[in-house]
């Protein structure tokens, strides 16, 4: 039987699915990361990704004829492994994946948030279009850019980090080292020091402000002001065909995509009434893997 694997390593959870060539489902597991452990000389979430493999071969009768694996951090030129993630992942710096699956074909390594925007350009969101923007709003603002139908990676491979575009110069700092970022303004990661220390999530924030807590609403709203400025700014610069926007903090529902698409109505140009639409990812936590596995080339 033919199948490909897409691999979604994250820092807390390791995603794994097997697919037909055509995108259907065969089979996924959800496996701790196990960040920081090891077994014999190598990383526990190597060892898990191989010993998973390895049981789906007897499942499914054969290898996969193609692994492909998506993870935080920036990806070599050669895609082989990811080339920079400092602080956490032990290990996942310069791991060649497809030295330590013995697959002579490679096993391709991509950023997390580019494999999420192939992921909606296969069977997502994204599916038929040449041009669209993924932004992914949780923790931080993770991002990709699909332009003519390709993913785009830059010189070497930082393209699509539009959780650090600078909306105030005189901003508190992002983790890149840009001031005013949009991860700062949207981000859990800031949220607390965005409500002078009261809030942590983005549901706990959005709780007190349904309760009435004046505070609380001018803190979300800001936020969304925010994200309305940034998608604006991708519109202008990038010109897609949908903005797609995944994440937990999506979760929202019509507390974040009403402000949202008020705050739009103000400030998108829509030359000769274009309107940019933005929806809503399709693939949730899997996208990863979907974009892992995508016959479509990173």
């Amino acid at each position: 039987m033919n199948y490909i694997v897409g691999i979604d390593l994250g820092g807390t959870q390791i995603k794994a699915a097997a697919f037909t060539p055509a995108g259907d489902v065969l089979h996924r597991e959800i496996h701790p990361t196990r960040d920081g452990e090891r077994v014999e000389s190598a990383p526990a979430w190597a060892e898990t990704i191989r010993g998973l493999l390895d049981a789906w071969t007897s499942r499914l009768g054969a290898p996969a004829v193609r692994v492909g694996l998506a993870a935080p951090g920036l990806p070599a030129r050669d895609l082989r492994s990811i080339l920079s993630m400092p602080l956490r992942m032990d290990g996942l710096e310069g791991f060649d994946w497809g030295v330590f699956l013995a697959r002579a074909d490679g096993v391709p390594v991509i950023n997390d948030a580019h494999a999420a925007l192939l992921g909606e350009a296969w069977q997502g969101a994204a599916r038929g279009r040449t041009d669209a923007v993924l932004l992914t709003l949780g923790t931080g603002v993770g991002g990709a850019i699909l332009a003519d139908g390709r993913l785009l990676r830059g010189a070497i491979g930082r393209a699509g980090h539009l959780g650090h575009i600078s909306l105030d110069p005189h901003g508190r700092v992002s983790i890149l080292g840009t001031p005013g970022a949009i991860e700062e303004l949207m981000g859990e990661c800031s949220l607390a020091a965005r409500s002078g220390g009261r809030f942590h999530t983005t549901r706990a924030l959005l709780a007190a402000a349904g309760a009435g807590d004046a505070d609380a609403a001018t803190v979300w709203a800001r936020s969304v002001r925010a994200l309305a400025c940034a998608i604006a700014s991708y519109i202008n610069i990038l010109d897609p065909e949908v903005v797609i926007l995944g994440g937990g903090i999506t979760e929202a529902g019509d507390r974040l995509w009403r402000p949202l698409e008020r705050e739009l109505d103000q400030i998108e140009w829509r030359p000769g009434g274009h309107r940019v639409p933005v929806v809503r990812a399709e693939l949730g936590g899997w996208a990863g893997t979907y974009g892992a596995a995508a016959p479509i080339q990173p």
